[in-house]
């Protein structure tokens, strides 16, 4: 075999892997394959991942939301446990500037008579 053939093979090479990737940017744009509807885009989306916690080598955690209801999921290689369905989201994160720690003291003590 001289240089040639090997040219030629290289060439035939880089033509195959660009159709492949043409071919993956095609299918990716207009979601050939991912069923009649498109994924929704923006502030529409009603379903989103939380939070993603390794519980060992094989499984994980998954905190999802869905219309601001959260389900707690465990995914392991063969089976799906749903752990915790309609969790309440946490409040949102108060500023430092919004209570100071001396009336969240206050509002916390028990009242009346007690010594």
């Amino acid at each position: 075999m001289d240089w040639e053939n090997y040219l030629r093979f290289v060439l035939a090479l880089v033509f195959v892997l660009g159709l492949i990737g043409l071919l993956a940017a095609v299918v990716r744009r207009y979601g050939i394959g991912m069923g009649q509807m498109a994924p929704r885009k923006g502030a529409e989306r009603r379903l989103s991942l939380v939070e993603v916690m390794p519980l060992d080598a094989k499984r994980r955690a998954v905190l999802i939301r869905r219309d601001d209801v959260e389900h707690l999921v465990i995914l392991g290689p063969e089976s799906e446990i749903v752990v915790e369905m309609g969790i309440a989201p946490p409040p949102p994160h108060m500023d430092e500037t919004d209570t100071s720690f001396q009336e969240v003291l206050e509002a916390s003590e028990p009242k009346g008579d007690q010594p």
